[in-house]
């Protein structure tokens, strides 16, 4: 069984074709600059997906995107599958499901709804969301489609959690509340986090799962359930980010908004992209550019590794408190899975809640493996994260036999 995955951005598609048959990719691309005058689709295929085909030309809108990536995948040169039949369903990434959502869903006509209703919670993102599942209807009419929320595994945390400490009327009115972000990855990674632990006889019930990358975000996870998250309303709360701010003072928005002689959007778009690793060192929101910068001894540079790790330990510490006690902290994600100076830093101070690490085994790079001491009392794991192929098992646990 062939599933189709879709991520589809304001102006972008991201895909990967899976044969869930031994869980594989068998080709991913990009259609990029979509409505723009000169669009370009590359296409990778082949042995570990080294091939490259790239297609130079203009997408209108997402429908003529997912018509030429359609096109690439049975392509006699370089294609993958013999016909478009091939494709069993598609798997669609949501950002925003809002608290209506508690889990995937094949998708119909209410769930449109209510994914469109969702705009003023994930407006860049749940337009182009519906942009690519209306798309993919246009062009397979007979392929079920599934949306995959983002937001969806963080609705089991409990109000004390999601609440924010503001007039009750602003939720019932506007849904103004925490619903974490980021959610795939946190159900993907700590699942498999249970897996490894009862496989080497140890406790599983209280896992951190630490998703560190451009973005990033932290998941308190009670028996398979998150009951705590970093990120709230939107991606900007949390932990310092590559150009996020995290969380800060509210009134730290009409400081700068006052100070500058900006509107509260203006502002709002500094937080989200000129903050964070980016503003603080000056140098880079890239986790590898600043720590060259600061090797180099740039004190700025520093500095912002030092908030990034002081404030992810603040996290696990807060969590683990939570829950009322830990069992296990988990990286995933591009820094989370590679940067193991980065992690012993995040876990440097932590050594009252029992995490040792091994230098040697630290410098492992992506892939699956303890970092901590064998006499660690709380083990740390790096788990690679595969969002891709939760939607894709998402998608073929809700379509068989449809």
């Amino acid at each position: 069984m062939k599933i189709l995955v879709i991520n589809a951005g304001s102006s972008s598609l991201k895909y990967q074709l899976f044969n869930m048959d031994n869980n594989t990719v068998i080709a991913k691309g990009l259609a990029d600059r979509i409505g723009l005058e000169t669009s370009s689709l590359t296409h990778n295929y082949g042995e570990e997906l080294k091939t490259k085909y790239v297609l130079n030309t203009q997408f209108k809108d997402h429908t003529e995107a997912i018509q030429q990536v359609l096109a690439a995948l049975v392509d006699k040169d370089h294609g993958v599958i013999s016909d478009i039949s091939d494709i069993s369903a598609v798997g669609h990434r949501v950002l925003h499901g809002g608290d209506k959502f508690t889990a995937s869903c094949i998708i119909d006509e209410a769930c449109k709804e209510t994914i469109k209703a969702c705009i003023p919670l994930g407006p860049l993102h749940n337009p182009a969301n519906l942009a690519g599942i209306k798309a993919c209807e246009a062009v397979m009419p007979n392929a079920p489609q599934v949306a995959v929320f983002d937001t969806a595994f963080h609705q089991t945390m409990p109000a004390e959690a999601f609440m924010y400490g503001i007039p009750m009327e602003y939720y019932k009115k506007y849904a103004i509340r925490r619903y974490g972000f980021h959610g795939t990855s946190h159900r993907f990674v700590s699942g498999r986090a249970i897996e490894v632990l009862k496989a080497n006889n140890m406790k599983h019930g209280k896992i951190i799962v630490c998703h560190l990358g451009n973005g990033s975000s932290l998941s308190a996870v009670v028996d398979g359930k998150c009951v705590d998250t970093s990120m709230g309303l939107t991606p900007l709360e949390g932990v310092l980010m590559g150009t996020r701010s995290g969380s800060l003072d509210p009134a730290v928005v009409e400081c700068i908004a006052n100070n500058e002689e900006l509107d509260v959007t203006k502002t709002v778009n500094i937080l989200n992209k000129k903050s964070g690793l980016l503003g603080v060192s000056g140098v880079s929101s890239d986790m590898r550019d600043v720590n060259t910068a600061a090797d180099a001894g740039n004190e700025n540079a520093k500095l912002a590794l030092d908030m990034w790790a002081y404030g992810i330990r603040k996290y696990i510490g807060s969590y683990a408190a939570a829950m009322g006690g830990l069992d296990a902290v988990i990286f995933t994600a591009g820094i989370g899975e590679n940067d193991g100076p980065g992690r012993a830093k995040v876990c440097k101070g932590l050594e009252f809640l029992g995490i040792e690490i091994d230098e040697e085994a630290n410098r492992a790079r992506g892939k699956e493996v303890c970092i901590s001491k064998p006499g660690s009392k709380v083990p740390v794991w790096v788990i690679p994260t595969n969002e891709e192929l939760a939607i894709a098992m998402d998608t073929l646990e809700l379509t068989k036999g449809k």
